[in-house]
């Protein structure tokens, strides 16, 4: 897919087996084999402000995500290493997804043409993608805001 692919609800999901940092592979089509549902967010960059907000409202919201059967999954193209003191510093409990080589930012499109104080550059669009169980995209954000971001996805959730 091009940079500026736009995934849309009601397609089906690119599908990965993709490796955490700490080393563990988290295959999608085993987590629809589960009847999971997937959160899998797209995040600029390990201990950034934003980035920062956003995965403690993952994290302070994850058992009620997991009481509804969701997995959540960050994903960002720093290494292994960034990822794990960035879990650590903020206690993060989900996984974070290794993606270096930027295959899961393109097959999802977050890896797109940015401005900043007029210098266009490429770079990691805060997305997230709710896919349920059959590997449909429920709902697919791009350019989402940090802050109140989980309490936004369960709405959305509630309302289907």
């Amino acid at each position: 897919m091009t940079p500026d692919t736009t995934l849309e609800a009601g397609e089906k999901a690119p599908t990965f087996s993709v490796e955490d940092s700490s080393g563990m592979i988290h295959d999608f089509e085993e987590y629809y084999r589960q009847e999971k549902t997937i959160i899998l967010y797209f995040y600029p960059k390990d201990n950034t402000p934003g980035c920062t907000i956003q995965a403690c409202d993952f994290r302070d919201s994850l058992k009620r995500l997991e009481s509804e059967n969701i997995i959540v999954l960050g994903v960002s193209k720093d290494s292994a290493n960034s990822h794990d003191k960035f879990i650590d510093k903020y206690n993060l409990n989900f996984p974070l997804i290794i993606d270096e080589d930027l295959s899961l930012h393109k097959a999802f499109g977050t890896w797109r043409l940015k401005k900043n104080y007029g210098k266009e550059y490429m770079g990691c669009a805060r997305s997230t993608f709710v896919i349920n169980s059959k590997g449909i995209i429920q709902h697919a954000l791009y350019n989402v805001k940090a802050t109140g971001h989980v309490d936004r996805i369960l709405n959305l959730l509630n309302q289907n």
